[in-house]
């Protein structure tokens, strides 16, 4: 096993693995959540499966803007991953962490703080995200163009903020570094003004609409074009098949199951009939079915229940 624990520590998500491994093995929300029924907040892997009903939650997060504003919180989560999660030895560790560009002089040393004082990590790396994915880049392609010309321009779209960043020779060229105050975050919150004014209040339901955009949200080939279906009015006069961009979502009901999930996983990948040499979407077995968060038959979850709260929506 390697000794070498990489961190890539997110405003919205904590990305951890072990050196050498090509994906990470965590991929979690960085932040706790406290349901209104629960004196315990949920915090890291437990906020993916909950074991109660997370409607309107509290939520809080150590990091503000992509800058680190609650050391206390922070060290809790981390002591969360090392410990229960990944199971290492810090003392027996070297940490590989990124941080935002720019981050302050104080906001440097409290990391440090953490890192050696209340774990004990034999070593740290500290390094910016855009070097990173160069160096990943360049190495995963030797022959390629962005190894053979040793630069590039790396844009990282975070939680809150996104960067566009010249890199070269595997150093970020800090003088050319562009940054614009707009992320995920402002996505989600923008979803969360749409649903509301057209189906259900979901002002306060950030984790709900953050699994709505990453289940069904896709990046546009062909903007104009897709605008134009998603708009038109034959689209909404017919809700159905002949919507490529309609989808069915159902919203937990705190019972028989504490997260939302789409209603017909085929529904959401109808669109991708669209794009040329796209194959067409795979019909699911059941081993899928748990990675979709999906609580219920397939045959069940096509009939029509009046009794759940759902929402179809054309974002």
């Amino acid at each position: 096993m390697s000794n070498v624990v990489v961190v890539d520590n997110g405003a919205g998500l904590i990305k951890a693995g072990q050196g050498g491994e090509r994906d990470p093995s965590y991929i979690l929300p960085n932040c706790t959540a406290k349901a209104p029924s629960s004196k315990k907040p949920l915090l890291l892997d437990q906020l993916l499966h909950p074991s109660s009903d997370l409607t309107s939650a509290s939520i809080r997060r150590p990091f503000d803007r992509g800058h680190l504003i609650n050391p206390d919180l922070h060290s809790s989560l981390l002591h969360h991953l090392f410990t229960h999660l990944l199971k290492i030895t810090p003392s027996h560790t070297s940490l590989l962490l990124t941080e935002p560009l720019f981050t302050l002089p104080q906001i440097q040393r409290s990391v440090d703080e953490i890192v050696f004082e209340e774990f004990g990590f034999k070593g740290l790396y500290v390094s910016d995200g855009p070097s990173l994915v160069h160096l990943y880049e360049a190495s995963r392609r030797p022959y390629g163009l962005v190894s053979k010309a040793q630069c590039s321009l790396v844009v990282d779209c975070g939680f809150s903020f996104s960067h566009a960043a010249p890199v070269y020779q595997n150093c970020t060229i800090n003088y050319g570094v562009k940054r614009l105050d707009l992320g995920g975050k402002a996505l989600t919150n923008y979803l969360k003004e749409l649903v509301s004014f057209r189906s259900v209040n979901v002002m306060d339901e950030s984790f709900l609409i953050d699994h709505v955009k990453e289940k069904l949200c896709f990046v546009s080939l062909d903007l104009a074009r897709d605008l134009n279906i998603a708009s038109s009015n034959e689209s909404f006069r017919k809700p159905g098949k002949d919507n490529l961009f309609r989808c069915t979502y159902v919203l937990p009901d705190g019972i028989t199951h504490t997260k939302g999930f789409v209603k017909d996983p085929e529904e959401a990948k109808r669109y991708e009939i669209l794009y040329e040499h796209a194959k067409p979407p795979k019909k699911r077995n059941k081993d899928d079915a748990e990675q979709l968060d999906i609580t219920e038959a397939p045959e069940d979850r096509k009939k029509a229940d009046l009794s759940k709260n759902v929402f179809s929506e054309t974002f």
